[in-house]
């Protein structure tokens, strides 16, 4: 199922040639260890990813952190990577549906897990702070004018 769906993906040749290599995309060129990240990641519990795969072909992945609206926490982030990795050597498997418990699909990730991979280039509050900052000066100038 994996294969076919990476023939016809829009994935970079890059991309998709590290996955056939089995190569890890989070590694020291991004600035990422993969054990360091994993490590972060499991800090951030709750919730699980859920597969169930039917005899016909069809799999079912739920999203279930319903208290949560669904968001993925840090060890359900590494719960989807599993759950992959399992649907690609699925050979039976023909679909997949995704869908989140209690009548709502995903509100995205927890943000504190995310905040916690942040690198130093990547950091998303130095980012909005030098937004607010400048945002600031920018008021105050035109507030002095």
């Amino acid at each position: 199922m994996a294969n076919s769906l990476l023939k016809t993906s829009s994935l970079s040749a890059r991309t998709k040639l590290l996955h056939i290599q089995g190569v890890s995309l989070y590694n020291t060129t991004h600035g990422f260890q993969e054990e360091e990240v994993k490590k972060t990641l499991q800090q951030f519990p709750g919730g699980s990813v859920d597969l169930q795969k039917d005899n016909t072909g069809i799999g079912i992945l739920t999203l279930n952190n319903p208290s949560k609206m669904n968001a993925f926490s840090g060890t359900m982030m590494l719960q989807l990577l599993e759950k992959v990795i399992e649907l690609e050597n699925w050979t039976e498997g023909k679909g997949l549906i995704v869908r989140g418990a209690k009548n709502t699909f995903s509100s995205g990730s927890d943000l504190n897990a995310v905040k916690a991979l942040a690198t130093g280039e990547t950091s998303f509050n130095k980012r909005c702070t030098g937004s607010r900052a400048s945002a600031g000066r920018r008021s105050r100038i035109h507030n002095s004018l």
